[in-house]
This record gives C-alpha cells, sequence and structure tokens, in this order.
C-alpha cells in the first residue's frame, strides 16, 4: 500500500484528497520507485482544473525523486537500489510509491541531493530546451537580450542563472520588487515589476528600441499583446504555460505587421519523448548544477499532507523558487 493524492473530479485544491492506494510490480519497460521528495509545478494546477483533462480518479504529479525499488523486463539503464530522478508523463507523482515507464527516469547523480533532483528536474529540463533548443531563426549570442515572464519562479530562477553563464543579457519580468531583487540577484541582467511598469515600454528602453529577439512566456493571456511588442523584427515568441489563462485567438497577420514575428507553443514532453533525448537534456541539466552555474532554490516545502495549501500558494503567487511536497 502507498499514500497517495488524488482527484474524483477537476476543480479546486479541496478536490486533492490523501488516500491509500494499493502499488503492484512493474511491467516491461516500468520501473517502482520509492519518493524522498516530489515536486509542485503549475501543470499540476492544470490537471486539477481540468484545463489539462484527466480521466478519473486521477494522481496528479509530474517530477519526483527517490530510489528504485523494481525494476520490469527490458530496463538496462536503471537497477534496484539506484538513486533516481525524472519529470514524465504520466502524471502520478503525488504518492509514497509509484510504477511508472522508465525512459524518463534517469539516475540521479550522487552529488545531487533528493530534494533538489525533486525540485529541478521538470523546471531545468524545461529552462534547458527552451535557451538550448527554441530559438530564434537569427539564434542566440552572448550578449543577445531576452525576455523571460515569472522570473522569480522555478523555471525563471534556473533560466535567469543558466542564460547569464550563456552569456545572455535576460531581462525578467515578476509581480512585486522583492520578486524582482531575486531574478536580479540570481543572474536577470535587468527586472521589471510588471504590477507598477509597463513592461514593453521598459523593454525597448533596456534594448535601445530595438526589442529581444525572443519572449519566454509561461503566464500566457495577461502577457501576451506586449510580450509580441517587445520583439525585434523576426522575433519569436515562444509561449510555454498559461499561468494567468490561456492565450485567446489571435489574426496571424498581427505577426506580418508586427515584423514578420514568429510564435511557437512548446512543451517539455515532446522534448523527453525518447529515452536519448532526456538523457542528454538531464546530462546538460546535471552537469550545469553540480559546477555551481545553476544553484536550485527550494524556498517552500509541504508535507504531502499539506497538498491542498501548496496548491492555494502556487495558484495565489506566493510561492518563489522551487518547491517540494515531502515524505
Amino acid at each position: 500500500m502507498s499514500l497517495a493524492v488524488q482527484i474524483r473530479q477537476h476543480g479546486g485544491p479541496e478536490e486533492l484528497q490523501v488516500v491509500d492506494v494499493t502499488v503492484g510490480n512493474p511491467g516491461p519497460g516500468e520501473v517502482r520507485i520509492r519518493h524522498h521528495a516530489i515536486g509542485l509545478n503549475f501543470i499540476d494546477v492544470y490537471h486539477r482544473t481540468g484545463l489539462y483533462p484527466l480521466t478519473m480518479p486521477a494522481t496528479i504529479g509530474m517530477e519526483g525523486a527517490g530510489v528504485i525499488e523494481a525494476v520490469g523486463e527490458g530496463v538496462t539503464h536503471l537497477q534496484v537500489g539506484d538513486r533516481a530522478a525524472y519529470a514524465s508523463n504520466p502524471p502520478g507523482a503525488y504518492c509514497e510509491v509509484r510504477v511508472m515507464p522508465a525512459k524518463c527516469v534517469c539516475k540521479l547523480p550522487d552529488a545531487i541531493s533528493f530534494e533538489t533532483g525533486a525540485a529541478m528536474m521538470l523546471k531545468g529540463l524545461t529552462a534547458q530546451y527552451l535557451l538550448k533548443k527554441t530559438l530564434p531563426v537569427e539564434g542566440l549570442e552572448p550578449g543577445d537580450f531576452v525576455l523571460f515572464h515569472a522570473a522569480a519562479g522555478g523555471v525563471g530562477l534556473i533560466a535567469s542563472q543558466w542564460a547569464k553563464a550563456l552569456g545572455l543579457q535576460l531581462i525578467g519580468t515578476a509581480g512585486s520588487d522583492a520578486k524582482c531583487q531575486l531574478a536580479l540577484a540570481n543572474g536577470a541582467a535587468h527586472a521589471i515589476n510588471y504590477s507598477t511598469e509597463d513592461f514593453a515600454a521598459r523593454v525597448k528602453e533596456i534594448t535601445g528600441g530595438k526589442g529581444v529577439k525572443v519572449v519566454y512566456d509561461s503566464v500566457g493571456k495577461d502577457t501576451w499583446d506586449k510580450s509580441l511588442e517587445c520583439l525585434r523584427p523576426f522575433g519569436l515568441m515562444a509561449s510555454f504555460g498559461n499561468a494567468s489563462g490561456p492565450v485567446p485567438p489571435f489574426a496571424p497577420g498581427s505577426l506580418g505587421a508586427k515584423g514578420s514575428l514568429y510564435v511557437t507553443r512548446q512543451t517539455l514532453f515532446t522534448h523527453i519523448a525518447t529515452r536519448e533525448a532526456t538523457q542528454t537534456m538531464a546530462d546538460d541539466l546535471f552537469a550545469v548544477v553540480a559546477s555551481g552555474q545553476v544553484k536550485i532554490h527550494i524556498d517552500q516545502r509541504y508535507p504531502l499532507a499539506e497538498v491542498q495549501q501548496a496548491h492555494r500558494d502556487l495558484e495565489a503567487r506566493k510561492t518563489t523558487g522551487c518547491t517540494i511536497l515531502s515524505l
């Protein structure tokens, strides 16, 4: 038996209930992992509310770290007793023990703790594919400006540090002066409080009127229109989340009028669709964390039994950095 957090219908945080579940043995291509820590991410809110619908009853959660208890047929990169971490479909991380596909589960280096592993995999792999793979048509070079919304969040703080290591000038936005200071302390070259400033005007000021090559946006509806104004000709609008709600329909012709812009909607799970791709990205993340160039900030910890409060705080934007559920 294992404790798990399930929902029986889509809705608010009150739908998150701790229940006992039976956990079996892994089948071909699967592993059973006992969690030591679980990551909290905004995609968990999307699953809970039904923005990304699930079949009920459902256990949510996309990220965790722990020890491999059993290995199914055909799994060769993991063994019983290995320390491991993952960001992976299907949802189900909010539990003590689970059986899951092995292809996105990676051995966790001894130098990285379970808490750090659980906090960084989904957010760190997201930062990796954004900065390394989701690039404007003209590419990114040291000295280039990029705009990153929610720069004091879990992905944002990792991206700010990683961008600095790559020589990029990251302009971060956040909803308070304190969060702006946090982004600056973690490598952002500039920070804009979008609750008190017109971020599009400030971006043009910072870049001498040229705009940025790329906007990385997990906020969605509230930042979309002004983000397009921040781009230079042939710039890339890279959407990877909807924290304020889905982006409404827009006329493609407007992209031409604003400078022949590009738009993309990215998801981590496309990038980690194969075992090889997952490991390559994870190795890059492990290396930059082990080097000290990127530090993983765990600013909130909640016992698994307090998952409802964790979701309330996340949705109210009361959190910074990474958040974990402890067991």
